[in-house]
């Protein structure tokens, strides 16, 4: 489905006038939480009764702002004793402790915890007072004791889907040689951008056919960072063969995963990593640092491979491992396509959720037959 199509089908789906729950997005900028919300948020308008709360959606969908999300629930749902307000951010989880327990209207506050090392103290305490909590993953859900359930993050398939031909997409591109080595994510020391270009300056003199790309923005703290990186490429002679391709609209991004044979994730911390996993929903193998979830997407000589992070040499090995031979590249990114399919969809996490927001009403509704 094109983003235009996306769009429309989406817009088919309104928000709800009395939702029973209400999704917060307050960041202004778009990250790996918006990414999130934007891709839920229209599948989830089909199955309950629901709102969003915050800065628009790439995807068409509007946002109320806080004050009317406040004033919206000033009152309980029609045949429900509360709102679900569902939050992402120390932020919304501080404005919905406000709501809550300050202005005392009858919301119930779900956060999801992606974190995998141990929060702030001020953190933790605001997840304390959640009265339920997704991780998402087993990693994430060790330093939240509250847990109430582990929810993978989920890939829209609709969106994220293989070209006919995977071995000839790259021709579309415009770019020079027959196959595509992608990197997807902001440039910057954290997300192991350097790792990347460092490990391509070693495995592309070995793989005549092959270009790597690197789409993302390179915001203006890190432009120096970006342009020493330039400076190492051309001193390569790889000008043309290492492409910043800058930021690249949501709405193409999918076009990019489809032209590359394997998709690279090698940040030196990830929280979760959906790059990754939407790669692999458009057929592209995988090689991926020790961290997030990548361990559960990349398995070593079926969909990919794993690398230590901060590892480079180790990273153009697993590189050359996987692209010696294209028609073993598509193999394993057939597999990652499969995995991703049976574990990691949009609708296995839409569910997941669903069912944490039902036990909370369920258990109010169980308190109330008691009294």
């Amino acid at each position: 489905m094109n983003n235009a199509a996306y769009k429309t089908s989406v817009n088919t789906v309104t928000q709800h006038d009395d939702p029973v729950v209400i999704v917060f997005n307050l960041k202004h900028r778009y990250t790996g939480v918006s990414a999130t919300v934007n891709a839920l948020v229209p599948l989830q308008l089909r199955q309950w009764p629901m709102a969003y709360c915050g800065t628009p959606l790439s995807n068409g969908v509007p946002g109320m702002t806080l004050r009317q999300a406040i004033r919206l629930s000033h009152k309980p749902p029609t045949g429900r004793a509360f709102r679900i307000w569902h939050v992402r951010r120390d932020p919304e989880m501080m404005a919905g402790l406000w709501a809550r327990d300050v202005l005392r209207l009858p919301v119930k506050l779900v956060f999801t915890s992606a974190a995998q090392h141990l929060h702030g103290l001020f953190p933790r305490w605001l997840i304390s007072r959640m009265d339920a909590v997704i991780s998402t993953t087993p990693l994430a859900a060790s330093f939240v004791p509250n847990t109430t359930a582990v929810v993978p993050h989920g890939i829209d398939l609709s969106r994220f889907s293989p070209p006919a031909d995977k071995l000839s997409a790259w021709a579309s591109s415009g770019l020079p040689g027959q196959y595509g080595i992608g990197v997807f994510g902001r440039v910057r020391p954290d997300k192991g951008s350097d790792v990347f270009v460092h490990a391509m300056l070693q495995a592309l003199p070995q793989l005549p056919g092959c270009t790597a790309v690197i789409a993302g923005l390179a915001q203006p703290q890190y432009q120096a960072y970006q342009q020493d990186l330039q400076r190492q490429i051309d001193a390569a002679g790889l000008h043309d063969r290492v492409v910043f391709l800058g930021e690249v609209p949501a709405g193409q991004v999918h076009q990019w995963y489809q032209r590359c044979l394997l998709c690279v994730a090698c940040p030196r911390y990830e929280p979760f990593g959906l790059t990754p996993f939407e790669a692999a929903a458009a057929g592209c193998a995988v090689v991926c640092s020790r961290t997030g979830a990548f361990d559960q997407l990349a398995i070593p000589g079926q969909t990919g491979e794993l690398v230590e992070t901060g590892d480079a040499a180790g990273l153009a090995q697993a590189v050359l491992k996987v692209m010696q031979d294209p028609e073993q590249a598509l193999r394993m990114g057939q597999a990652a396509q499969q995995r991703v399919t049976q574990h990691f969809s949009l609708a296995q996490e839409a569910a997941g959720i669903g069912r944490v927001y039902q036990q909370l009403f369920d258990k109010a509704g169980r308190a109330q037959s008691v009294l």
